[in-house]
């Protein structure tokens, strides 16, 4: 596939693979016998998600939220929430599922949302975390990577909706 941009590989497909199943592993683990239900922040974390449900050797539920923040590089600073389920939550441990844990906004509100829905608890589950860039005080409960304040695409991030579909997690060079 030719790409717009020049995109330096950070993670290979084999390392993420790797890494994905042992968070797997260690919420199944953690969460053994217990009712867990895991909500994907759209459109990001689909990738993610599909390779971590699989990952875990639990029941689980599953639904999605659609969230937006970002508009190219930089975030908005306005969480875009399109919540539509029918699922229950009230009483649930719920994990949300999200690509990236950059500011920290749309995961805050998103975590609010489902605890006044009636969530026993929410956990937040990222294939990235990037601290650096956190307004919100919020942490990770699980997360695959820490990385350096960077712009990447590939493994379900996007720029413009582009480079989505990559099978490796990498920088932007712009």
């Amino acid at each position: 596939m030719e790409n717009k941009h020049r995109i330096e590989v950070m993670l290979t497909r084999e390392e993420i693979a790797e890494k994905v199943k042992a968070v797997g592993a260690q919420i199944t683990e953690d969460y053994r016998g217990k009712d867990v239900m895991l909500v994907g922040v759209l459109k990001g974390s689909f990738i993610f998600m599909a390779d971590l449900v699989r990952a875990i050797d639990l029941p689980v539920e599953l639904d999605f939220v659609s969230a937006k923040s970002y508009f190219g590089t930089t975030s908005s600073g306005v969480v875009d929430v399109k919540f539509d389920t029918h699922l229950e939550f009230k009483g649930k441990t719920v994990m949300l599922v999200e690509d990236i844990l950059d500011t920290g906004k749309t995961l805050s509100v998103l975590k609010q949302m489902l605890l006044t829905r009636g969530a026993a608890e929410v956990k937040i589950v990222t294939f990235l975390d990037k601290p650096a860039r956190r307004t919100i005080d919020i942490k990770p409960d699980y997360c695959c990577y820490s990385i350096e304040d960077r712009f990447v695409v590939g493994y379900g991030l996007d720029y413009n909706e582009q480079y989505r579909n990559l099978d490796y997690l990498g920088e932007v060079i712009l």
